[in-house]
């Protein structure tokens, strides 16, 4: 039997050769932070140089159960050894599982998947078009919130109610319509009869942890009903469990259904999955040929996901609780330095607004071993894993503290 010899550990790189050989190659599209992160455990992370640090950012939500969660490491290296990709062409046995899965989850019927959020809403405004098409060649309208995020692509952009992420890649796609968030007179007056669907992220995340509030859901359900569109949820960043549900409309007593929700960031633990789930009537708007992906929806991916569900069955009562305790320990600590204006948010996503721009207080905090970032300049942004614990929350704000008693508001 002919054998392969393993092929040996690289040597391990040094923080200044990475960066430097990033800088040469690589497309200077991020403001990276200078931290190489070599390896992760759990809720940590580590540099080169071995330095821990409690990762609070989690890959922006992505590594919702940590790093090298044991049983994710055992589904990734058994399915990786059958079958990791075979395209869309055939079946294979964890698609239609993990689609029922999210359908009983959701209560929704359909789901189709894809590989990022925002191919997530990619999917979602082409069923918003054809779903409008079908009715008048005039209903192709999207109403969309001011300050939201759905995505980088083109589609995505063009509802995403921030000029910066904008600006640079005008005209868009037309017949987007923005409107204030929690407006519900200013709402009423954008819903027309060209409207096709109205998207709304129920916590917005990246305009700094806002949530959305009950009421005015619920006049965007009855207008989406009144004017025949499709109400589609953004649970990219809110949902999949960080609020402590496993969707964040699931928040509201009674629950406000969406027709179509997008996802992605927690349901593969870091190998790369988003998916568009919807009710009958919404994916009816798609029929065979209409769209479609290479690479979404693969076995390896697939598999990994049906583990994280089953592992988040038993974690949603610790985000409530750790989410819980975390917001109050913050409320303690604004109790102590006077420019914290507001602690929001629920389960594991978390904003704490400031007086003045926090980037500096999220350095210090890197500096003394915790990762957090700073979102929209003023709102300290966390989104820990899931298995958080009430120690680490605890420790976190040990250096919160220490980086805010540093802190120097602009002077006046």
């Amino acid at each position: 039997m002919d054998s392969v010899a393993a092929s040996p550990e690289p040597a391990p790189a040094t923080s200044a050769s990475v960066i430097e050989l990033e800088k040469q190659y690589l497309l200077q599209n991020y403001s990276r932070l200078p931290l190489v992160i070599a390896r992760g455990k759990g809720c940590y992370v580590y540099d080169t140089s071995g330095k821990r640090y409690l990762d609070l950012i989690a890959g922006i939500g992505v590594n919702a159960l940590g790093h090298a969660h044991p049983r994710m490491m055992k589904v990734i290296r058994e399915q990786s050894a059958r079958l990791i990709h075979i395209s869309n062409l055939y079946y294979h046995e964890y698609q239609g599982p993990l689609a029922e899965r999210i359908a009983k989850a959701s209560g929704l019927d359909r789901v189709f998947f894809c590989n990022s959020g925002a191919e997530a809403t990619e999917g979602a405004l082409k069923m918003i078009r054809s779903h409008g098409r079908k009715i008048s060649h005039e209903k192709y309208e999207t109403v969309a919130l001011n300050d939201s995020f759905h995505g980088r692509t083109f589609g995505a952009l063009s509802i995403t109610g921030q000029e910066n992420y904008r600006r640079d890649f005008e005209p868009m796609l037309p017949g987007a319509r923005f409107t204030p968030r929690n407006d519900i007179h200013a709402l009423e007056q954008v819903v027309t009869e060209r409207t096709a669907g109205i998207v709304l992220e129920l916590v917005q995340g990246e305009s700094g942890i806002r949530p959305l509030d009950p009421d005015f859901v619920r006049k965007a359900r009855e207008l989406a009903d009144r004017h025949n569109a499709l109400l589609v949820f953004d649970e990219t960043q809110c949902g999949v469990g960080r609020p402590g549900t496993y969707f964040s409309y699931q928040l509201f007593d009674p629950v406000v259904m969406p027709d179509v929700i997008t996802a992605a960031k927690p349901i593969g633990c870091g190998i790369p999955l988003g998916f568009v789930a919807a009710t009958d009537r919404a994916a009816s708007a798609i029929a065979p040929g209409m769209h479609g992906t290479t690479f979404g929806g693969g076995a390896l991916a697939c598999r990994v996901a049906l583990e994280f569900f089953d592992v988040l069955d038993t974690l949603l009562p610790n985000i409530t609780s750790t989410g819980s305790y975390f917001r109050v320990r913050l409320t303690e600590l604004a109790q102590k330095h006077s420019f914290i204006k507001e602690v929001r948010g629920y389960g594991l996503m978390i904003g704490v607004e400031l007086d003045f721009s926090g980037k500096q207080i999220a350095l210090d905090a890197m500096e003394d071993g915790l990762l957090i970032n700073c979102t929209h300049n003023t709102v300290l942004r966390a989104l820990p894993p899931y298995i958080l614990t009430e120690q680490e929350v605890d420790r976190a704000i040990r250096v919160l503290d220490k980086a805010m008693k540093k802190a120097k508001p602009p002077e006046v």
